[in-house]
């Protein structure tokens, strides 16, 4: 019975076969000395860089559960705190979907705007009303007409932010 391949052969030289000689820019100097790992100077870490553009970079998932888990979590503390607060939970999203915007890594910018109201949605579940499942649907579905003001307010600011990033980073790109 005859075998056939699953993965395609691999290009390049094998591990016993003899190297190639390298071109000549990047053959070693005769006055340099040779680097090894080890020995030396130690190396360092890169200083992180202080300012506007540094802090975290988000993926589209890593902002999802970001947004997502800060606005469970301060739902949870407003209720425990002040009550189911509709209010103070609609001014607690406004800074979490401007830390979500400014956070999440320059490709994956479009997506902070899509997740923003999700996570306010989610964490919205937290402080509606509603003891059973039809009642918790109902107190969710009045929850989000009635705070509808901060939901679109979080939004604009969160599409604001990623407008403001994505023009920056295209003009930064288009210049030599």
């Amino acid at each position: 019975m005859e075998h056939h391949r699953t993965r395609p052969r691999q290009q390049g030289p094998r591990r016993g076969a003899p190297r190639a000689p390298l071109p000549p820019q990047a053959r070693r100097r005769p006055g340099t000395a040779e680097r090894r790992p080890g020995t030396g100077r130690s190396r360092t870490a890169p200083v992180a860089a202080s300012g506007p553009g540094s802090g975290p970079r988000l993926t589209s998932l890593g902002c999802a559960l970001f947004c997502g888990a800060a606005m469970v979590l301060l739902g949870f503390l407003d209720d425990l705190l002040l009550g189911p607060s509709l209010t103070v939970y609609g001014v607690l999203f406004l800074p979490v979907s401007a830390l979500t915007a400014l956070w999440v890594r320059p490709s994956d910018l479009l997506t902070a705007p899509v997740v923003a109201p999700i996570a306010f949605a989610v964490g919205l579940l937290t402080v509606a009303d509603g003891s059973g499942f039809l009642d918790s649907v109902m107190g969710l579905v009045t929850a989000l007409s009635t705070q509808a003001g901060w939901l679109y307010g979080g939004t604009l600011v969160t599409g604001l932010i990623v407008l403001v990033r994505r023009a920056r980073l295209l003009r930064r790109r288009r210049r030599p």
